[in-house]
């Protein structure tokens, strides 16, 4: 039997992931209008930064886990019958965790620099 509290969470979860996407899209806004970087050397620096690179690790975290808790919440809601949702379920949570190991490929090496 689930808990009652496990819908809040949920609910938390997604507000805060929200909060967190808002701030960090406007501190790379910010960021690029004041010093915009012209040339991939550039970019590459900026995002080199482990600042930088950690804030967009927890940026892709907050976008999956965001994106799993409106799709899961969707398709409880609407996908019928039981066997078609899990396999939904199941294909959601294939391609979440095929983006996050793609992030990672990406990011690693930046923090790894």
């Amino acid at each position: 039997m689930r808990t009652r509290s496990s819908g809040v969470k949920a609910w938390w979860l997604q507000r805060a992931s929200a909060v967190y996407m808002l701030f960090f899209m406007l501190f790379v806004l910010g960021s690029v209008c004041l010093h915009p970087p012209r040339t991939y050397p550039e970019w590459h620096g900026w995002f080199g930064r482990s600042s930088v690179s950690i804030a967009a690790l927890v940026f892709f975290a907050a976008l999956l886990s965001h994106m799993w808790v409106g799709l899961h919440d969707v398709l409880l809601d609407y996908a019928r019958p039981a066997e078609l949702r899990r396999v939904l379920l199941g294909l959601v949570a294939l391609g979440l965790l095929g983006m996050a190991a793609w992030v990672l490929h990406i990011f690693l090496p930046l923090l790894q620099a």
